[in-house]
């Protein structure tokens, strides 16, 4: 599986997160009852269907290997794995998180470094 994983949060969900020390969520992901991930491969096309024209948004990189058992792969969209995790995101598990603009074309431009 993937080392990295990435999840994308609009800026003031990300900032209350930062404060507090973890990050629990966002209502879409309190709702299912774990905090969706997606993978280098899978991102693009998840900002595309659930954050298509969306400004204010956050790419959040973390660490998967220190997860541990709370991060299971599941099959999703397609069936594809996609990387869940059943608890809080501990701040120590990322490892950067960077603003995620939106292009002149109107889709998000992504840092060079995911893939």
């Amino acid at each position: 599986m993937d080392e990295i994983i990435y999840k994308i949060a609009p800026r003031p969900l990300w900032q209350a997160a930062e404060a507090k020390g973890r990050f629990d969520g966002a209502p879409v992901d309190a709702a299912d009852g774990f905090i969706h991930f997606s993978t280098g491969a899978q991102v693009r096309e998840t900002a595309e269907r659930h954050f298509a024209g969306q400004r204010d948004l956050v790419l959040v990189a973390v660490d998967a290997r220190r997860l541990g058992d709370a991060l299971r792969w599941e099959t999703s969209r397609g069936g594809a794995l996609f990387p869940h995790l059943y608890g809080p995101l501990p701040l120590e598990a990322v490892l950067w998180s960077e603003e995620l603009p939106l292009a002149p074309d109107g889709h998000h431009q992504f840092p060079g470094s995911v893939r």
